[in-house]
């Protein structure tokens, strides 16, 4: 378990094939053991795989990936500074983000995370429903594929209800898709624990807040 939670990349590039329907079995029963708010259990997936339904739903939602990441990239100055450089995690990045929103329709597997509000519009109840997401992306490591949770269908979440027919108190809370990977997985790179983890005083990290021998870092991107 402890490996899987250290190699968990997001995966955005897919071999072009089928996730078998076991497979999808096996991931989508792990979201469904997650803990939830009083056990309510409020969250429900729909899975998209290669029916006429799927194909209209993975299309509607690259075009949210392609509003959201058209704005993000000029907006957050991905071309820019060290992003001329081919070489630089900024470029690299760029060009990973601009390869999956450029394919997104033809992902083998898209998965909507949906939340059932039950205190109103007002509350985003995520600590019931990110849970289930991270286990489903840890089930997909731990069966030797891969995921990638966003927010794309934010830009036409509206379309995507009427569409699918979603209850009023039905919420997306992410968008997750699911294939073979078409590289690997491998150590995350975060930042130092010492920056992520405080004890007592803000700011200040405990002495035991030491990263594993051979942790590979980068930096946190701006808050």
């Amino acid at each position: 378990m402890l490996e899987g939670i250290r190699t968990t990349r997001a995966i955005r590039r897919y071999a072009a094939e089928p996730v078998p329907d076991e497979v999808l079995r096996d991931i989508l029963f792990s979201a469904t053991r997650a803990p939830s708010g009083s056990n309510r259990q409020p969250f429900r997936f729909m899975v998209f795989t290669d029916t006429a339904r799927s194909r209209e739903v993975k299309e509607l939602v690259a075009r949210g990936a392609r509003d959201i990441w058209g704005g993000k990239r000029t907006n957050e100055g991905y071309d820019e500074g060290s992003g001329q450089r081919p070489d630089s995690p900024k470029a690299r990045m760029a060009r990973t983000m601009q390869h999956y929103v450029d394919n997104f329709a033809e992902v083998p597997v898209l998965v909507l995370a949906i939340n059932l509000r039950y205190r109103g519009k007002v509350h985003i109840e995520g600590a019931s429903i990110y849970p289930a997401c991270q286990n489903l992306l840890l089930a997909a490591r731990g069966l030797g594929y891969g995921g990638a949770l966003t927010a794309f269908h934010a830009p036409v979440e509206a379309d995507l209800t009427a569409l699918l027919g979603l209850p009023e108190h039905a919420q997306i809370a992410a968008t997750i898709t699911l294939g073979k990977p078409a590289g690997g997985h491998g150590p995350v790179r975060r930042a130092p624990m010492a920056e992520l983890v405080f004890g007592d005083t803000w700011g200040e990290a405990p002495s035991w807040a030491v990263d594993p021998e051979g942790t590979r870092f980068t930096a946190k991107m701006p808050l």
